[in-house]
């Protein structure tokens, strides 16, 4: 496909979004209509979680896609990087998630490019909510999608946390976030167990405790599965960027979750 090529009045800018629909590529077109008496079972992602900790945040996602009463994917990674200084966590419907992630991760890189210069944090926030505006088309058809942001803000310092709807509403938390089917028992042990001076290795234990429960109480969100070893997707953002935590780190604190809810 040949370059295009925009006159200065028609040019879209630094928006990936806009250059794709001005040349026919809406990533959000509407999927067209389902049949609502025989509902497609669309594979959806359960419980994220994102907390704050004295140097920055800790997300984390089960890995478990369910389609109806089915397990339809237990090894999804809904917890990925969108660059070196922040995250995006996913819950809804898996196949517009992860294609809004993509194109999120593109939409930065290619402002980057266009503009010289890396987007604010509080600007990829606002980036990610105008493509879930976008989504909303699918979303009145059931394929929500409802993502978590967070990152590292390099200007104040500190980690910074922002939830959705599904219309694009964007909304700055100070402490936690959860999302998802599980969202309720998740961020429930959160809750009560959050303080404001948390440290990373509390924070993280915090983040595994949270999705230990939800895994417990709610069927859609898959706990650690020592069999297949399989465990959550858990990352920290500070000043050092994205950093996931590894499994053999993860499997020695279910240990010791697991040990502590025998007793």
């Amino acid at each position: 496909m040949a370059m295009p090529i925009f006159s200065p009045g028609n040019d879209p800018g630094s928006s990936l979004p806009e250059l794709l629909r001005r040349i026919g590529m809406d990533p959000f077109a509407s999927p067209g209509t389902l049949d609502a008496d025989h509902g497609l079972d669309i594979p959806h992602a359960t419980t994220c979680v994102a907390i704050k900790y004295s140097d920055g945040v800790v997300m984390g996602g089960d890995r478990r896609a369910t389609s109806g009463n089915l397990i339809a994917h237990r090894f999804m990674e809904k917890v990925v990087e969108a660059d070196r200084y922040s995250g995006v966590a996913i819950a809804g419907a898996a196949g517009p998630a992860m294609e809004m992630i993509k194109l999120f991760q593109l939409q930065l890189e290619h402002y980057e490019k266009v503009e010289g210069q890396c987007l604010s944090l509080e600007g990829k926030a606002n980036q990610l909510s105008g493509m879930v505006r976008s989504n909303l088309p699918a979303a009145m058809q059931g394929m929500v999608v409802v993502p978590i942001f967070a990152g590292y803000d390099q200007l104040r310092r500190t980690g910074r946390l922002w939830t959705f709807d599904v219309t694009g509403g964007r909304y700055e938390e100070r402490e936690y976030v959860a999302t998802g089917s599980g969202s309720l028992h998740a961020g429930t042990v959160i809750k009560v167990q959050f303080s404001t001076d948390l440290g990373r290795d509390d924070a993280i234990n915090l983040v595994c405790r949270s999705l230990w429960e939800a895994a417990d109480a709610d069927s859609a969100t898959g706990g650690p599965d020592t069999l297949r070893a399989i465990y959550p997707v858990v990352a920290v953002i500070d000043s050092l960027g994205y950093q996931r935590v590894d499994d053999l780190d993860l499997k020695a604190r279910y240990e010791t979750i697991a040990a502590q809810s025998n007793r």
